[in-house]
């Protein structure tokens, strides 16, 4: 029996990584203005949002890599939103949700790489 991936599962594998990235990004960006408009209902509904996309990101590539690469996505989102345009616009305000958010967010990151994976199960 090989211990080597197949490449159509190593190619799966680097899709799934990519879908993570996209929705990563999504999350992020959602969950950035989802926080600051239903404050407080909306930071627990976004820090849930974030904390399933890392959950399943581990899911779905049965690695830790499932939830850096959406950390990653959400990460950039997050970033970018906070910087302030030419214009003096942008979308945190350095409030306390905002930081919740983005502290909370990370936590769950560091939550869902330290749980152990659990076997998976054929079809």
């Amino acid at each position: 029996m090989s211990t080597t991936a197949s490449p159509s599962s190593q190619g799966a594998r680097f899709t799934w990584y990519a879908v993570l990235v996209v929705l990563g990004a999504l999350v992020g960006t959602a969950g950035s203005l989802v926080q600051a408009a239903w404050f407080p209902g909306g930071l627990l509904l976004a820090l849930l949002a974030t904390a399933g996309l890392f959950y399943g990101g581990l899911r779905a590539t049965g690695t830790q890599a499932g939830v850096f690469t959406a950390g990653v996505g959400w990460l950039l989102a997050v970033i970018l939103l906070s910087n302030t345009r030419p214009e003096g616009d942008r979308v945190f305000t350095g409030d306390g949700g905002e930081l919740l958010f983005l502290f909370g967010g990370m936590a769950v990151a560091v939550m869902c790489a330290t749980l152990s994976r659990l076997p998976r199960t054929p079809l």
